[in-house]
């Protein structure tokens, strides 16, 4: 680590990649909690790594090395709040349709939604902190108290640490970090996915993921629906319209994607810690399955409790997934 660290501050390039390796997953990670935005963390990181290049040979080692580089990325999504608004998941935008059989109004494409995030190289433990419900509630808070959310809670830096990244005090770190507690546990539900995916176990896991591409493929728009929870919400950003209930989810499943109009593929993957599937709808000019979005169960027991489908096709090439099938 020295050497690499004397190197990078003489310019090697090399060095200082091989120096920010092994932090660069957890980073983009927490831009992402702090941002919401798949691709606002993208920016942010990058941004952050500039910054980190450019500041390294004024690092004295005071702070950890993980310490310094969460400091500036911090910093630089905190900006970056200042510059935009923040990101909802529909339920948050605005009350459930109450027509299933009527047409959509235009999609809301402004940067205004919450984003999946493909997970699948956090470890296991850090899973709890990107989930859907989770960073949703994130995003109601201020932007420094989600910051020392984040960094308190998630990332367990002492008061101290945070108060020195954020320029301010522990005791208004502290003060920040109640009154983010008071907004985000009432957001919350009182078991976290990870927790139900425990109990649920890799035989009940899988029973759900079989059954919902089988009776997604088939557009078994009834076996679908006894998946759901009795207070089930279908949200499909940047559609703002939402449905709540199972008739509700059933009649706009069976006037819409599940009617005999359309022919899908469905891969199953992983979002936010939570089990999630990629949609190909068939295309007859293209011959194939073409990507049409990301669908995440946020599960209640082992029923569905939330089902939301982030209807954009270039999101399936950011989870590593085909083309077409």
């Amino acid at each position: 680590m020295t050497d690499l660290l004397t190197a990078a501050r003489d310019g090697d390039e090399t060095a200082f990649a091989q120096l920010i390796g092994a932090y660069r997953t957890e980073l983009s990670a927490h831009c992402y909690r702090m941002l919401g935005s798949v691709h606002d963390a993208e920016d942010a990181l990058q941004d952050a790594l500039l910054r980190a290049w450019r500041a390294l040979p004024r690092f004295e080692g005071r702070s950890s090395l993980r310490s310094w580089l969460y400091t500036i990325a911090t910093n630089v999504c905190l900006r970056a709040i200042e510059r935009r608004p923040k990101r909802v998941l529909p339920i948050d935008y605005g009350p459930s349709a109450d027509d299933p059989h009527a047409a959509h109004g235009e999609p809301l494409l402004e940067p205004l939604w919450v984003e999946p995030y493909p997970d699948a190289g956090l470890a296991y433990e850090q899973r709890e902190s990107v989930e859907l419900a989770f960073i949703a509630a994130l995003q109601h808070l201020p932007a420094q108290q989600r910051a020392v959310l984040i960094l308190r809670d998630v990332l367990g830096f002492t008061g101290a640490e945070v108060a020195d990244a954020l320029h301010t005090t522990p005791g208004a770190v502290y003060a920040a970090l109640q009154r983010a507690h008071n907004t985000v546990d009432q957001r919350l539900p009182a078991q976290t996915q990870q927790a139900t995916l425990r109990s649920l176990g890799d035989d009940g896991l899988r029973a759900i993921v079989e059954g919902f591409v089988d009776a997604w493929e088939r557009a078994d728009v009834d076996a679908l629906t006894a998946k759901l929870a009795e207070d089930a919400a279908l949200t499909m950003p940047p559609w703002s319209e939402w449905y709540r209930g199972r008739d509700a989810i059933a009649a706009f499943l069976r006037a819409t994607p599940l009617s005999d109009r359309y022919r899908w593929r469905v891969v199953p993957t992983q979002s936010n810690g939570q089990p999630a599937f990629a949609h190909y709808l068939w295309d007859a000019e293209a011959a194939a399955f073409m990507p049409h979005g990301i669908a995440v169960l946020t599960l209640d027991g082992d029923r569905i409790g939330e089902l939301t489908i982030f209807r954009d096709p270039e999101l399936l090439a950011r989870f590593g997934l085909p083309e077409r099938v």
